[in-house]
C-alpha cells in the first residue's frame, strides 16, 4: 500500500536509492540552468510543482504527495509517484521552503519591470492565464522582496513625517487559493515598505482555501521566515469576503485598518500619508492611487502621478472608474490654498473596495459591514453610499501608491454559483438609494422581489441612528455629475425602428473607448440595460456612460460614435426629433439610419429623407 507502516527493509532501501538519486539529478539540473537574462526567462530547470489541488485528491492525500516532493528534493513524476515515506513536520517544509526559493532569480523584475517567458515556461504561464488569470509560473520566479518603481509625485517625495504622533496600524489580508507566492509578496512588500513602529500587525485571513500550498507550509514559513507581528487566522469554511474581513477586523488590535487584496505590491512611504489624514480626520474613509501590476509579465504601470482616477458607479450596481472631475479640481485647488499644500485629498464618489484604510473605532461606530451580503459584491458601493451619507468623507490620497494586478476574470466561482454581487447590490439599494432604487431596477428587473433578498431592517436602523442624509442628497452633493437617465430628459427607455423589430444597443461593446452604436432585436417587456438610451434637455443623445457623436460631412454615411462622457456639457454633437420622427444630427444635417444591416449590426447617419421607415425612430417613455 502507498505510504503505509509496514514496509519491508529491502522496500526501504530501494526507496532511499531512488530518493538519492533524484536528489542528486535535481541539484546537477537546478545549478545547470542558474544563467539567464535579468528580465526573460527561459524554460525552467525543473517542471514547476503546479498547485496540488489540480490532481483531483482529497487533502490528506495532497499533504502526502506535498512531502513526497520534498523529500525528493524536487516535483515527482506524476505517472510513477516513488513510494517512499517523507520527512514529517518542521524538517518537510523546510525543504518546501527552499525549494521555492531556489527558483527565484534575484534582481528578475525589480523596479516592476516586465518579465517574459520562452519555451515552455512561457506555454505555461499562458495556460494559467487562461484557466486563474494570473501568471504563476512567473511569479514564481520572482524574489518576494522584488522593488516596485517610485512614481510618486514631487511634493510627496519632499514631505516628512512625524511618526511618533501617527497611530498604529492593522493590515488585513484576505486570501482563498491565491497563488502562494503571489501572497507572500504582498506580505513581503508591506513588510518593506511600511515603518515598523507604525505597522503592529498584518493579519492573513484563510477564507477557507483548498489549495494545500496555502495550510501547512503557509504556517510555517510564517513562523520561520516572518516576524511575529504577522499572523494568520483560517476560517473553518468558506465564509465569502465580507464576513473574512469581519472576522480580521476583529482580532485587529491597532488603531487603523488597512484592508488590501492578497495580490499587491506597495509603493514606498504608502502608510504615511494615510494614518496623517486619518489623525487630521478620523472620519475619512481613505484609498491610495491603485497602480495597475500586470497579470501576464508582472510590469508595474505607473502613470502620471496628475493622472489618477476615482470611483463612480453604473446603475445597473457595479463600480466604475472616471476622471476626476473639473468641479473637484478646483475644489482640491482651494483647499491647497487654504493649507498652504501641494497636494491635497482628492474625493471619491465611490471606492473600488479592495484597499483601502479607517479608523478601526469608525469602522465600527458606522456599521462595518452588513454581515447578511454573502460572497463578495456590493460591500464597496454600500460602504461608499453609507460613508457620505452618514457624515464621512471618501478620499483618495494622491502620496499613498499600492499596485494592483488585475484580473481578466474571477478564478474561483462562488458557493453555489449565487449571483452574491446582483443579492447584495439590491440590499444596499434597499437601504440606501431611497426611490433611485428605482434606476437599479431599470438595469436589473430580475432583482426586483428577489427571494434571496433578506431581511435588511438592521441596516435601515442604523441609517436612522446615524441620521444619515437622503440619497438625494448624495446625488446632488457628491456625485452631481452623475448621468441620471430618467430625469431632466426629453425621452429614456428604447430607441426603436419603425422599420422593423431593431432597438439601438451597445452591443456589449467597451464602453471605456470610442464604439459604433449597435442596433438589436428589441428587448421585452422589461428593458435591457444594453437597450436603455436618453434624450437630454440638452439634445445629447446618450446611454449611462457614452454620448453620441457624428464625424462625418454632411454629404458622408457614417457610423454614430459612442464616446465616454460624464457631463453632457462637454459634448457639442447634438440630436433633435424632426415632425416626421426622424433623429436629425443637428451638426452635420444628417438622420439616424438602421439601413443596410447586411454586414454590421450597426446603424448610420444619412442624408435624411422623410419616407424612409428606417430613419423613423420612437422613444419607449417621450
Amino acid at each position: 500500500m502507498f505510504f503505509r507502516g509496514g514496509l519491508s527493509i529491502r522496500r526501504n532501501l530501494y526507496t532511499r536509492v531512488l530518493l538519492l538519486l533524484v536528489l542528486g539529478l535535481f541539484v546537477l539540473f537546478y545549478f545547470k540552468n542558474l544563467n539567464g537574462s535579468p528580465n526573460s526567462l527561459g524554460s525552467p530547470a525543473l517542471e514547476q510543482a503546479k498547485p496540488l489541488a489540480q490532481l483531483g485528491l482529497d487533502v490528506n492525500r495532497l499533504e502526502l504527495l506535498a512531502a513526497a516532493e520534498a523529500a525528493a528534493g524536487g516535483p515527482l513524476n506524476k505517472g510513477n509517484l516513488l513510494p517512499a515515506l517523507p520527512p514529517s513536520g518542521d524538517a518537510l517544509f523546510e525543504r518546501l521552503v527552499l525549494a521555492d526559493l531556489a527558483k527565484q532569480r534575484p534582481g528578475l523584475g525589480n523596479n516592476g519591470e516586465g518579465v517574459e517567458l520562452t519555451g515552455d515556461a512561457k506555454e505555461i504561464g499562458e495556460k494559467q492565464l487562461a484557466t486563474i488569470a494570473l501568471n504563476e509560473e512567473l511569479s514564481e520566479h520572482l524574489s518576494y522582496n522584488r522593488t516596485p518603481p517610485d512614481g510618486r509625485h514631487p511634493a510627496c517625495k519632499r514631505k516628512h513625517y512625524d511618526l511618533a504622533g501617527l497611530p498604529s496600524t492593522s493590515v488585513i489580508i484576505i486570501f482563498y487559493n491565491e497563488p502562494y507566492s503571489v501572497l507572500l509578496r504582498t506580505v513581503h512588500s508591506v513588510l518593506n515598505t511600511a515603518d515598523g513602529r507604525l505597522l503592529r500587525e498584518i493579519i492573513l485571513v484563510d477564507d477557507g482555501s483548498t489549495n494545500v500550498e496555502l495550510k501547512g507550509k503557509l504556517d510555517y514559513y510564517v513562523r520561520t521566515r516572518l516576524p511575529a507581528k504577522v499572523k494568520v487566522l483560517r476560517q473553518r469554511q468558506r465564509v465569502g469576503l465580507i464576513r473574512a474581513r469581519l472576522a480580521g477586523a476583529r482580532l485587529a488590535k491597532a488603531d487603523v485598518l488597512v484592508f488590501l487584496d492578497a495580490h499587491c505590491e506597495c509603493m514606498v512611504q504608502w502608510l504615511e500619508p494615510l494614518l496623517e489624514r486619518i489623525k487630521e480626520s478620523p472620519t475619512s474613509v481613505l484609498v491610495p492611487i491603485i497602480d495597475v501590476i500586470e497579470a501576464k509579465n508582472f510590469y508595474y504601470s505607473t502613470n502620471d502621478y496628475n493622472d489618477f482616477q476615482i470611483g463612480g458607479f453604473t446603475w445597473d450596481g457595479h463600480f466604475d472608474w472616471h476622471d476626476v472631475t473639473k468641479r473637484e479640481r478646483e475644489r482640491q485647488k482651494r483647499e491647497c490654498a487654504e493649507k498652504d499644500l501641494e497636494i491635497c485629498p482628492t474625493y471619491s464618489p465611490t471606492m473600488a473596495g479592495g484597499l483601502f484604510a479607517i479608523a478601526r473605532d469608525y469602522f465600527w461606530d458606522i456599521g462595518s459591514y452588513d454581515e447578511q451580503m454573502d460572497g463578495w459584491g456590493g460591500e464597496n458601493l454600500e460602504m461608499s453610499f453609507r460613508v457620505w451619507q452618514c457624515g464621512g468623507t471618501l478620499e483618495t490620497i494622491p502620496c499613498s501608491r499600492i499596485g494592483h494586478i488585475f484580473r481578466d476574470f474571477h478564478p474561483y466561482s462562488f458557493p453555489n454559483d449565487r449571483d452574491t454581487h446582483g443579492i447584495n447590490t439590491v440590499r444596499m439599494a434597499i437601504v440606501w438609494m431611497d426611490d433611485y432604487v428605482e434606476l437599479l431596477y431599470l438595469n436589473r428587473p430580475d432583482l426586483k422581489d428577489h427571494p434571496e433578498l433578506g431581511d435588511v431592517t438592521h441596516r435601515k436602523v442604523l441609517r436612522e441612528k446615524l441620521h444619515c442624509k437622503s440619497f438625494d442628497w448624495y446625488m446632488k452633493n457628491v456625485y452631481p455629475e452623475k448621468f441620471i437617465p430618467t430625469r431632466n430628459v426629453r425621452a429614456f427607455g428604447r430607441l426603436a425602428s419603425q422599420a422593423d423589430n431593431l432597438c439601438l444597443d451597445t452591443l456589449q461593446q467597451n464602453a471605456d473607448k470610442p464604439w459604433n452604436l449597435g442596433i438589436y432585436t428589441c428587448f421585452k417587456p422589461e428593458v435591457s440595460a444594453s437597450q436603455l438610451f436618453s434624450l437630454t434637455k440638452r439634445n445629447v443623445l446618450r446611454n449611462e456612460r457614452s454620448c453620441a457623436t457624428v464625424q462625418a460631412s454632411k454629404s458622408e454615411s457614417k457610423f454614430v460614435v459612442m464616446i465616454p462622457c460624464i457631463d453632457d456639457e462637454d459634448i457639442d454633437d447634438t440630436w433633435e426629433f424632426t415632425e416626421h420622427r426622424q433623429l436629425r444630427h443637428k451638426q452635420s444635417g444628417l438622420c439616424l439610419d438602421s439601413s443596410d444591416l447586411s454586414t454590421k449590426s450597426y446603424v448610420h447617419v444619412a442624408t435624411c429623407h422623410p419616407g424612409i421607415k428606417t430613419q423613423k425612430w420612437e422613444f419607449q417613455h417621450e
